[in-house]
């Protein structure tokens, strides 16, 4: 009975443990799901000012490899993560961007998200 449990136990561990988890550019990737990844903030700016300041901000820091300007969402590779940009636009002077960071394996990696957000709001000023 104890190896039944004990087989149990693992089994759903492994369950929690992979999974799949949603990119900004709305596509599944393996990794951790319920992982936080994703940093959120609002300015008072354009979409297209704070796609810019996106965009280059994650040229300094890494690698661009994927633009979307109908959908308004970056991919980038910094210091071997993935990183994910998506620019929404909630009124014409408000607009919303969210930072999303993994690693290699698919962890989240919430503080370079972070790092990233602060040095597209500095790039903004």
């Amino acid at each position: 009975m104890k190896k039944l449990s004990a087989l149990a136990t693992v089994a759903l561990a492994a369950l929690f443990a992979s999974g799949c988890y949603s990119t900004k550019e709305g596509r599944k990737k393996v990794g951790v799901p319920f992982a936080k990844d994703t940093i959120e903030s609002r300015y008072e700016r354009p979409a297209s000012q704070l796609f810019a300041a996106a965009k280059e901000t994650l040229a300094f820091n890494g690698t661009l490899t994927g633009e979307n300007t109908i959908a308004l969402t970056l991919a980038a590779k910094v210091d071997e993560r993935t990183v994910w940009v998506k620019v929404t636009e909630i009124e014409p002077a408000i607009s919303q961007i969210q930072v999303q960071a993994r690693k290699k394996m698919g962890g989240a990696d919430v503080d370079l998200a972070s790092e990233l957000d602060k040095q597209i709001a500095l790039r903004l000023k």
